[in-house]
């Protein structure tokens, strides 16, 4: 190996490495880290504390919410649920009294 392909060798490395800079970033998937997680979703607050689990609240939009559950550090399941809109909450307890 001669010093031209070598540094043809490092540039091609160097190109490649940079285009996963414009890679979208996955703000959660099943198996990241709790860190990981937090660090791409400041927005997320506890939810929950069990033993052993925790359980992050993230809002993803005005109607949706995600609710993330750690075991031991891992993200271990995903659930997606819907704001119940207050006027709505509002008629259900109007209509038990």
């Amino acid at each position: 190996m001669n010093l031209r392909s070598i540094i043809v060798g490092f540039g091609l490395l160097f190109t490649i490495q940079a285009c996963t800079i414009f890679l979208p970033r996955v703000p959660y998937e099943l198996g990241m880290s709790e860190s990981k997680f937090l660090r791409q979703n400041k927005d997320a607050v506890i939810s929950n504390l069990e033993e052993g689990k925790k359980v992050y609240r993230l809002n993803t939009d005005q109607r949706f919410y995600m609710l993330a559950t750690f075991e031991d550090g891992l993200l271990t399941s995903l659930e997606e649920k819907e704001i119940t809109p207050v006027w709505q909450q509002q008629r259900i307890m109007d209509s038990e009294n």
